[in-house]
């Protein structure tokens, strides 16, 4: 927010729905990227901006694909953080089912009984970014595949690539508002495709982007990520960074890289918006 403020650009951020001081709807259904999408709308609108760069980190980068495929008229450019752009053409997660990978993690997420087992923040947040970090080693490292290498078991040491200030406020954050707007968003995931599979078959990101994902993140394990293979999907796709030493959070844990690839797309888009003019 700070580097791309000092930049000269306007910075807006937001708690997605069922986090930290948004509304929070009970029902599933509520959290699909046509809501979440609507979200992002409806702040462009209550601000009168017409249209944005969205940047967004994890289901944020996976709304903000969604905003620049369902609304590339308000969502001019996407950098997307650690979740690839997915065309929803088929359910990921019926192929998983069929393919009998019924370990995969999500599946655990999906289910009501996770409310209680995330419950106690003060372990399960440091917890779950010390295993999907950079830190833990190799060989304990979160494995979205292996329950044994899960994501609810307790941080070892101390979070040392996570900012302190901000794992305490989400520690604090969680503790009041528990999880289950969290995880709605995965209980979503089917009732989205159901959605979008038909409308939006076939559709790519024809705007400018860019990916970055750490080299370490156990979700890469999910497919092959290059600029090659990212880019049918993202026609417009400006850039791709593979950031080594990094696990699920590249914010936190190389924050200088990741302002240095954001502020050069940023640039770029300022270099072609004054050559068009």
């Amino acid at each position: 927010m700070a580097a791309v403020a000092a930049a000269g650009w306007r910075a807006i951020a937001l708690d997605m729905r069922g986090y930290g001081e948004s509304d929070a709807p009970p029902e599933a259904e509520a959290y699909t990227a046509f809501h979440t999408v609507g979200d992002l709308v409806g702040v462009l609108n209550q601000l009168d901006i017409p249209t944005a760069v969205v940047v967004g980190h994890d289901f944020g980068a996976n709304i903000a694909w969604n905003a620049a495929m369902m609304r590339p008229d308000r969502f001019t450019a996407v950098f997307g953080i650690s979740v690839p752009f997915s065309p929803p053409a088929a359910n990921f997660l019926d192929q998983l089912r069929t393919a009998g990978k019924h370990d995969f993690y999500m599946f655990d997420q999906m289910r009501p009984e996770a409310d209680a087992l995330w419950a106690d923040a003060a372990t399960t947040i440091p917890g779950v970014y010390y295993w999907t970090s950079g830190q833990a080693p190799d060989n304990e490292r979160w494995d979205p595949f292996n329950p044994a290498r899960g994501l609810l078991r307790p941080a070892p040491e101390p979070v040392r690539v996570i900012d302190h200030a901000y794992l305490q406020e989400a520690v604090a954050s969680f503790t009041r508002t528990g999880f289950h707007g969290g995880l709605n968003y995965y209980r979503a995931i089917d009732r989205y495709f159901s959605l979008a599979s038909g409308p939006f078959a076939g559709a790519t990101i024809h705007q400018p982007s860019f990916f970055l994902t750490g080299a370490q993140d156990g979700l890469n394990k999910l497919r092959d990520l290059s600029e090659k293979t990212l880019r049918p999907g993202m026609p417009g796709l400006r850039g791709f960074l593979l950031v080594e030493g990094a696990g699920h959070w590249p914010q936190f844990e190389a924050m200088g890289q990741v302002n240095e690839a954001l502020l050069s797309f940023l640039a770029g888009l300022r270099d072609t918006a004054t050559a068009t003019r």
